[in-house]
């Protein structure tokens, strides 16, 4: 304040006296906005949101996805006119609905899995909550699920229908698990919460091959942020280079720790789910694959009959332990999901989109295999409705079900 202050007040006078010396009803207007910006940015606290909102604004990583992804949706068009197809891309997986485009039903892709040996015993145990029920009977139904699936707090709670981590909750009491289901708007699915490491692992495979190709690997970091036994959690984060980026964020996730002042040396985790959007940080995480993770990844893929392409997110004990093919399968992504490990800091603008485009060019590619194969095209009238918010067709089922 001892610095903006003196600096705000003389440019104020100069305006004044020299810009509107004529007009006294601006200046008065342009003396009203500069007090307020000078109530507001004597503030430490506002100057370093300031300074986070810059950041995002001039790192692309933080950019709104309309503005990051407008290359990208000119590039698909391209490829549609030059495959002479535009909705190839959606019959890159079969056994999806549109091929996984927008809105498909988590817990059918869980019971897809289900039915694939390979893939049965890195399932987490979850079940289905319908909205239709009153809120009273969803969290009755979720508790007497919980005891027949042998579920205990914490679990997660998220949308059937869902993209980019909206939505998703881990609930850690009776209180939380209450609220997050009258929160919601849809059906929800409450799943085991594994602890661990976090990755995703991208895979596709062209049907009239015998094995596919992992595209790439994402290592997750959940930030922390490390205490000098001076400074509360909130002043913490505004401290961080990377942290005061998404502070909002941190914040909202930790409002009730805010004014904690941590001990010196004491870490605190500001986020346990693996969603960038939500603050996680992505790193390419290459070094982890190995023959064993590969084996097991096409394993799973080549038994699920129509899934050629898409996106895993994993939980494992350990990076090691990833490595070695020991896994939970937290979801399983169609053809729109995201190589993530193109938000690793060190990738630049044109990295991510060389990765992003070749990733597309593929998703086109498997698709026109499948139609040659004989799989039903994805017309575009169907892609828009989707893309406008109606559901994918889905076979019926009960208001909850659990898969163990």
């Amino acid at each position: 304040a001892a610095i903006w202050t003196p600096i705000l007040v003389g440019s104020v006078a100069f305006a004044q006296s020299m810009l509107f010396s004529s007009n006294a009803s601006l200046g008065l207007v342009a003396i009203f906005f500069a007090i307020r910006i000078i109530h507001k940015y004597s503030s430490w606290r506002n100057r370093r949101l300031l300074v986070g909102r810059f950041r995002r604004l001039t790192n692309w990583e933080f950019w709104p996805l309309w503005g990051f992804y407008a290359p990208v949706v000119v590039y698909v068009l391209w490829l549609g006119l030059r495959f002479r197809r535009m909705t190839a891309f959606a019959s890159a997986n079969p056994a999806i609905p549109a091929g996984g485009f927008k809105g498909e039903s988590k817990n059918d892709i869980y019971r897809l899995l289900a039915a694939n040996e390979e893939a049965a015993g890195h399932l987490l145990r979850h079940f289905v909550v319908s909205a239709e029920l009153s809120v009273s009977d969803r969290l009755f139904a979720a508790e007497g699920l919980m005891s027949a699936a042998g579920l205990d707090f914490p679990v997660v709670v998220k949308p059937d229908s869902g993209e980019r981590g909206s939505g998703v909750e881990i609930v850690r009491n009776r209180g939380e698990l209450k609220a997050a289901l009258e929160r919601a708007e849809q059906s929800v699915i409450v799943q085991e919460f594994a602890s661990g490491v976090e990755a995703s692992v991208f895979y596709y495979r062209f049907p009239e091959e015998e094995r596919g190709d992992i595209f790439s690997i994402t290592e997750k970091r959940f930030p922390e942020v490390i205490g000098d036994g001076r400074s509360t959690l909130e002043e913490l984060i505004l401290k961080d280079p990377r942290a005061v980026a998404m502070a909002e964020k941190y914040f909202e996730r930790n409002a009730g720790e805010l004014s904690r002042v941590l001990g010196p040396g004491e870490s605190f985790r500001l986020i346990d789910i693996g969603t960038h959007s939500r603050g996680a940080v992505f790193l390419d995480g290459g070094n982890l694959l190995t023959p064993r993770l590969e084996e097991r990844i096409d394993a799973i893929c080549r038994g699920l009959e129509g899934f050629n392409f898409g996106r895993f997110d994993l939980r494992a004990e350990s990076f090691e332990a990833l490595e070695a093919g020991r896994f939970s399968i937290i979801e399983l992504n169609g053809v729109t999901s995201e190589s993530t490990n193109i938000y690793d800091p060190r990738y630049t603008l044109l990295d991510a989109y060389r990765i992003l485009f070749r990733q597309w060019r593929i998703a086109f590619e498997v698709g026109l295999a499948n139609i040659a194969s004989g799989a039903e095209p994805v017309s575009i009238g169907e892609l828009l409705r989707l893309a406008f918010g109606k559901r994918p067709a889905m076979e019926p089922r009960e208001n909850a079900e659990q898969c163990a």
